[in-house]
């Protein structure tokens, strides 16, 4: 199981995913140091859709909604992206060439 530090590291980005953004869990992982973790960043984000964070804004590195069966319904993911305007391809995945957010290119160097 991973460390504490790793949930909460996880979680606090999740709350910073920019409005009409989404990013990956392999780039969660990546960003709080545990590449190889994108399936755990899955596991923290299953337990926590209900918390008024923005999970939805998670998908997998295709675009593909793989996290949407922890939302209240089947759809919730997909509308909830859709009411921000994310837009997504004729596979249903969404558009990672417009939406993407990466964890730490929003920040400027000093």
């Amino acid at each position: 199981m991973p460390p504490p530090d790793f949930f909460s590291r996880v979680l606090d980005l999740v709350a910073h995913i920019p409005y009409g953004r989404v990013t990956t869990y392999g780039h969660l992982a990546r960003a709080v140091g545990s590449a190889g973790s994108a399936r755990t960043v899955g596991w923290v984000l299953s337990g926590a859709t209900a918390s008024g964070l923005p999970c939805h804004r998670v998908v997998n590195r295709f675009g593909a909604l793989s996290g949407a069966q922890h939302f209240p319904s089947p759809t919730f993911m997909e509308d909830a992206l859709r009411s921000e305007g994310v837009t997504f391809d004729d596979e249903g995945c969404v558009r990672l060439d417009r939406h993407l957010w990466v964890p730490g290119d929003d920040i400027k160097p000093v």
